[in-house]
């Protein structure tokens, strides 16, 4: 096959994902998952503006990453934004999309990532960590879906991904509040799509499993004690990359994945399939 050959089918198959001249908002987008996904959707042409809260970029000893994640969707020749949004303030995801709206001239992609997350037993979860759970991980959904949803329904065009997890499913004793509310965003996500497909607007759910994340750092700092988590957390025994999620992302908000809507991808090594972790070695 030709040189010649060979670019025009690299063009073809760059075409079907193609978000060229799509203007998005990733919230949680300065790291992780969400910062994967904003670059992934520059790559391929659209506009991007990402959420973050700079409180929690500077936990993860993070301070300049919205910065540089602005600075990473520039240099690959697209527009880029930022905005600092607390979610877990009532008002703050309205704000969010509305200031997204403006810097882009417009609002096409909304991308749902942002969530915390607290690993204690369920008895000892404390009133303020559920609240602070339930704002930030569902109502934050709620009010960031009514603020986009209008627009795009005006415009009849839409894509909206949730970002979920297995927990949904498969859920951890330690996570069991953050399991709940994600399966609540699913539900919601499922049945908005049905509602809104007439207007040209999908609406998915993606579903990691292990990620290497900024937020589960803490647990590889023993490297042996992170490679057995690692064995028993999927029949693939890894934990994956962020990036090994933005290829889903794309698919779902870009032209290839234009029929796609009320789905849910469970992209966690195997994760969601019934399986039993091997046992520990002998000492």
């Amino acid at each position: 096959m030709s040189n010649a050959q060979d670019l025009e089918n690299s063009r073809r198959v760059a075409a079907r994902f193609s978000m060229a001249g799509r203007k998005a908002l990733v919230t949680g987008g300065s790291i992780s998952i969400g910062g994967e996904i904003a670059l992934a959707f520059a790559e391929a042409g659209a506009d991007v503006v990402i959420q973050h809260a700079r409180q929690a970029d500077i936990g993860f000893g993070r301070n300049d990453a919205a910065e540089e994640m602005v600075a990473a969707i520039t240099g690959r020749g697209r527009a880029g934004g930022a905005i600092d949004a607390d979610f877990s303030i009532s008002g703050e995801p309205t704000r969010c999309v509305e200031e997204a709206r403006t810097l882009l001239g417009g609002l096409d992609v909304l991308v749902v990532c942002a969530s915390i997350q607290y690993r204690i037993p369920f008895e000892e979860v404390t009133a303020d960590q559920i609240e602070r759970q339930l704002q930030v991980n569902f109502k934050a959904t709620i009010e960031l879906l009514q603020a986009a949803l209008p627009h795009m329904r005006e415009n009849r065009f839409g894509r909206i991904l949730t970002i979920g997890s297995v927990n949904q499913i498969a859920p951890e004793p330690a996570l069991s509040v953050y399991a709940a509310l994600k399966s609540a965003q699913h539900n919601l996500s499922f049945n908005l799509a049905r509602e809104y497909a007439p207007y040209g607007i999908t609406i998915n759910n993606l579903s990691p499993g292990l990620i290497a994340t900024e937020r589960n750092k803490w647990r590889r700092v023993n490297a042996a004690t992170w490679k057995a988590i690692e064995a028993g957390c999927s029949p693939m025994q890894r934990a994956g990359a962020p990036s090994e999620m933005a290829g889903a992302a794309l698919l779902f908000c870009s032209d290839a994945g234009s029929y796609i809507t009320g789905a849910d991808l469970q992209a966690t090594g195997g994760r969601h399939l019934a399986w039993s972790p091997p046992a520990p070695a002998c000492p």
